[in-house]
Formats: structure tokens, sequence, C-alpha cells
């Protein structure tokens, strides 16, 4: 378990070092690998199995629960900080909740 979690808060911090070098760039993809060093490239693997997958889920509900992080409507400590850190615009919300929706989930194969 200890290693578990040291893990999981190194990951975190270097998320956060790399959110943060995103949000001084501007730099839509920058943006878009912080997302996916804990949720995946593609939003398909995320890194722990608490964090959620998003690959698959539709677009206006991801870019309301990356807004709600960002208004502090949405109460998670680790998402908070990664949505102040990448100083994310409303143009960056759309494209990431975009992006993630047109990716296919595990799921999809059960799908009928």
């Amino acid at each position: 378990m200890y290693k578990s979690t040291h893990a999981v808060i190194l990951t975190f911090v270097l998320t956060v070092a790399a959110s943060a070098a995103a949000a001084e760039s501007g730099d839509f993809e920058r943006k878009l690998a912080a997302c996916g060093a804990c949720h995946g490239e593609k939003g398909d693997k995320p890194l722990a199995p608490d964090y959620p997958i998003l690959a698959g889920q539709k677009a206006d509900y991801l870019s309301a629960a990356l807004r709600h992080y960002r208004d502090g409507r949405r109460n998670n400590p680790i998402m908070g900080a990664q949505v102040q850190a990448l100083q994310l615009t409303e143009d960056d919300i759309v494209r990431l909740g975009e992006y993630f929706a047109q990716q296919t989930g595990p799921l999809a194969t059960l799908k009928n």
C-alpha cells in the first residue's frame, strides 16, 4: 500500500508540474497530455482504478464537469488543482470534452 500511495502522490506532483507548464504555454496539446497523464492518452486507461474513464462519455457532460471543477461547484482536490493549474479556457473545455467523447471507451464492444 505504501508504494501505491507513493506512486499516486508522485504522479500527482508530476502532473501538476506538467499542468503549470501547459498553462504557461497556452498549448492545447500539452493540456490534453496533462489530462492523459491520469486518465490515459485517449481517456480509456486511467492510472488508478478510482479515476474515471473519459473515453466515450458525452462531450457536454465532460465539459460541464470541467466547468464545475473550475468554478468550485464540484469538489475534488486533485481535479480542482488540475483545472486551476491548467487555466483552462472555455475553448479548451469544449475541445477536451469533444476529444474524449470521440474516443472509444473500453465498454464500447458491449453495446449492441
